[in-house]
């Protein structure tokens, strides 16, 4: 038997899908049709998020400013239990990212539905109600309101520096898994590396052609080029390299260990799209 190997099918957004504003709640129509299974809530969850804050909302980092920076800029919460109360009206990239992964559960979660476990292929039953320690884990900030830190819990390792995404959804959660970029489709989470140095925690839209025809990516997060939360479209030339993570088991959200630690010696992927 001969071996075929398979093409990579790169994610390329229609230009007319580029003529959209920075603000929109049309995430789950339009950017849906290349979407399947967790990531159309996810897109979904883009849409609810957004509609907190159509303008974008304001883009701020400041941990000891008074009052300190805010994640994102509305109350938070899955199915009816607080995970923040914003001290500002601000957000910054994880916090969105984060937001849209929230709503996305919230969209997901009624209870009670049936599914073959993907490890021991035998029918389970998702349970009616989340332990509280899982609840806690998902929090933003303390229960006296103060910020939780980097590196404590699902948010802490979300909101880490490096790739958060990879951090809490498939080492801590198990909840994802990792996708090579030419795989990535809308509604995956998108970590990128700046050459600069800095980094944006986002959720991919699509690989495209910029007004100058350079090659680009286009995301959702907050940022200051879109005041807050927003679709932004970036060159692939000034990225140094990206980690992409899919939710394909949102079931471990209520078997998790609070207590899994995490390796952060974790490898970015480089982009070799070429149109």
């Amino acid at each position: 038997m001969i071996a075929v190997a398979m093409l990579a099918i790169w994610y390329v957004l229609p230009p007319e899908d580029l003529s959209l504003p920075a603000q929109h709640t049309h995430h789950a129509a339009v950017f849906g049709k290349g979407a399947y299974g967790f990531n159309k809530l996810v897109l979904e969850g883009i849409d609810k998020a957004q509609q907190n804050a159509m303008l974008g909302g304001g883009y701020f980092i400041g941990v000891k400013a008074v009052p300190t920076e805010s994640p994102i800029g509305y109350p938070l919460a899955l199915k009816g239990a607080p995970l923040i109360e914003p001290p500002r009206t601000t957000s910054f990239c994880t916090g969105a990212s984060y937001a849209a992964f929230i709503e996305a559960l919230n969209l997901w979660l009624p209870q009670g539905r049936a599914y073959v476990d993907d490890t021991s292929r035998l029918p389970r039953t998702i349970p009616m109600t989340m332990s509280p320690d899982r609840l806690e884990a998902l929090r933003m900030q303390e229960p006296d309101g103060s910020r939780r830190e980097d590196n404590v819990k699902f948010w802490g390792y979300w909101n880490a520096d490096g790739y958060g995404n990879y951090f809490a959804l498939v080492q801590y959660s198990g909840m994802g898994k990792r996708v090579a970029p030419s795989d990535a489709r809308p509604g995956d989470f998108l970590n990128i590396s700046w050459k600069s140095g800095l980094g944006h925690s986002t959720v991919f839209l699509g690989w495209c052609l910029n007004q100058e025809g350079k090659r680009s990516v286009r995301f959702w997060s907050s940022q200051k080029g879109t005041n807050g939360m927003g679709d932004m479209v970036a060159p692939i030339d000034s990225i140094e390299s990206v980690c992409i993570v899919r939710i394909n088991r949102p079931m471990r959200i209520y078997w998790f260990n609070p207590k899994q630690p995490v390796d952060r010696k974790v490898q970015g992927d480089t982009i070799d799209w070429q149109p």
